[in-house]
């Protein structure tokens, strides 16, 4: 048997996988929803991309109130990096949509594009992502914390303390610990 060569779909996966089995027995509405959301999912995938070049290259947009216009111009405002991988551990990483750190203050900025408005835990775990992939002692080396979800025309500012960010640290260097521990004894 000579196989056809499908390479350019390597690591892809097609809405209607066999891996995502479920949709065979979903009903037509349930197929619409469903297919609508992934749809949701990759429209927002592209609006990061967008809004990550814009910031790149420091292009402000119009100020109005629409998220994406007001998350780009407030990141170019503060000098912040786009799409920054933070990491810890093989078990915990992650990428910020926008980062600074400058004099003592860090400031993460998310962007959220779907339904769901986010949580502020989200930027709390990149925070503590960052103080551990930088080797920051969030006691003493952080004045301020502020952290922004940008989502449906607003914004949400969540300014924690240094004292509630070293709690998230230490669990995750807690939870890291137990997932290395049952690791450990698998292999």
């Amino acid at each position: 048997m000579i196989w056809k060569n499908y390479s350019h779909l390597e690591g892809s996966h097609a809405f209607l996988s066999p891996s995502r089995y479920h949709w065979l027995r979903y009903s037509e509405d349930r197929l619409v929803d469903a297919y609508r959301s992934h749809e949701r999912v990759a429209l927002g995938s592209k609006y990061h991309r967008i809004a990550s070049d814009l910031i790149k290259l420091s292009i402000r947009l119009p100020n109005t109130a629409a998220s994406l216009n007001s998350f780009v111009n407030d990141a170019i405002g503060f000098r912040m990096g786009s799409e920054v991988l933070l990491y810890y551990s093989v078990n915990c990483y992650g990428t910020a949509d926008a980062i600074s750190f400058t004099d003592g203050i860090l400031r993460i900025h998310d962007l959220k594009t779907g339904k769901s408005e986010g949580s502020i835990d989200q930027l709390l775990i990149y925070a503590g992502l960052f103080c551990l992939d930088y080797e920051i002692n969030t006691l003493k080396e952080l004045r301020e914390i502020f952290l922004r979800i940008y989502h449906d025309g607003g914004v949400i500012e969540f300014s924690p303390s240094p004292g509630d960010l070293k709690e998230v640290v230490d669990k995750i260097i807690d939870a890291d610990m137990i997932i290395r521990g049952i690791n450990a004894f698998v292999l």
